[in-house]
């Protein structure tokens, strides 16, 4: 298929034309994250010809995904969200190239996988990570494409567009309590909405046309089909050096140790160690362990009394993700005997199958 044939609809566009699709096919973008948000991203950047698509995400596909994340089929659940996002927009776009990053963003990585891109568009739904972001973007030099989903209301902005207000400009108080998708609940059409509009925004600014988001913040409430659009000011104070970043999230990063579970099946009686289930108290398979207690993430940090430091603590969520937002704040509070269990409570249901859970 000639290229002239598969964008046609949109060269013929006098804002766009063949130099508008030559930038595109020249461009680099990397979307963190493969659930929701990138689920709506990916499949459009890449039919409007982005030349390199890079996506990152460590997480694999769960059936509770699907209602939202409708790039996924069933028969891929517990497959990599990055392979199979992959496979997707490779086979929609066979033109583009896919580069799939099946790891963490961390302190570690961040720099040098962002130092290979233009545009940097954030599609997670963790606090934590997108103060990650916003400052590799910082320290690179890069743009942030911002997108939130709270219940049935959206955020979008663009962050750090030449020498535009940061992330941290707008939100400088860094909150990790914020509950995301799994824990506030979310409609799969919001993640849908304001996913496209991140890839509006990516697509404006390779092709330097219409209004970034840029300084400004649009608010989208699906229920009401309002939407406001609010200014902010660049914080003057906010400085940032490769060195300073490396002090903040290399130098204490704590090692997040996992664990397999087939690894300490015979700790399951033991009393001197506990399970930390940190899912919702609504999802399913239920894990009834003798020495296990319950405590939705969200609610970990006002209830971290409730553990023993001195105890080893085994935590788990649904899939493996979650448990490891758990262990580093457990870490961050002196908690040091505290792993997490690979596969989370899928994995463990498969080795007990034969016990009721």
């Amino acid at each position: 298929m000639k290229e002239s044939t598969r964008y046609n609809r949109q060269t013929i566009l006098p804002e766009i034309g063949a130099e508008g699709q030559q930038k595109l096919t020249k461009s680099k973008v990397l979307v963190i994250g493969a659930g929701g948000l990138g689920a709506s991203i990916l499949p459009y950047l890449a039919g409007a010809g982005v030349g390199e698509i890079g996506v990152v995400d460590d997480d694999v596909i769960d059936v509770s995904n699907l209602h939202r994340q409708v790039i996924y089929k069933t028969s891929a659940v517990g497959k990599s969200k990055t392979e199979e996002a992959k496979l997707l927009i490779s086979d929609l776009n066979p033109e583009i190239t896919v580069t799939a990053f099946s790891e963490k963003l961390s302190g570690k990585n961040a720099i040098s996988l962002f130092e290979k891109y233009d545009i940097i568009v954030d599609a997670t739904d963790n606090i934590s990570i997108k103060y990650l972001i916003n400052d590799a973007c910082v320290v690179t030099n890069k743009p942030m494409v911002y997108g939130s989903i709270f219940r049935f209301q959206g955020q979008v902005s663009v962050f750090n567009y030449q020498n535009s207000p940061t992330y941290r400009c707008l939100y400088p108080v860094e909150n990790s309590n914020a509950a995301n998708c799994e824990d506030a609940g979310v409609i799969g059409v919001s993640v849908g909405i304001i996913g496209m509009f991140q890839a509006n925004e990516v697509i404006k600014m390779i092709l330097g046309i219409g209004e970034v988001l840029s300084g400004k913040i649009l608010v989208y409430n699906i229920l009401k089909n309002e939407q406001q659009k609010y200014d902010f000011e660049k914080a003057s104070n906010l400085k940032l050096t490769k060195e300073d970043f490396d002090r903040k999230y290399n130098a204490n990063e704590n090692q997040i140790e996992e664990i397999k579970f087939d690894l300490i099946l015979d700790e399951i009686e033991n009393d001197e160690v506990l399970f930390l289930d940190v899912r919702n108290e609504d999802e399913l398979p239920k894990v009834k362990l003798k020495n296990s207690i319950q405590i939705p993430l969200m609610n970990l940090e006002n209830e971290i009394k409730k553990l023993n430091k001195n105890q080893v603590i085994y935590v788990f969520c649904q899939s493996g993700i979650r448990s490891k937002l758990a262990v580093e704040l457990l870490q961050k509070n002196q908690f040091q005997n505290v792993k997490s269990i690979v596969g989370g409570a899928l994995a463990m249901k498969l080795l007990l199958k034969e016990e009721k859970i």
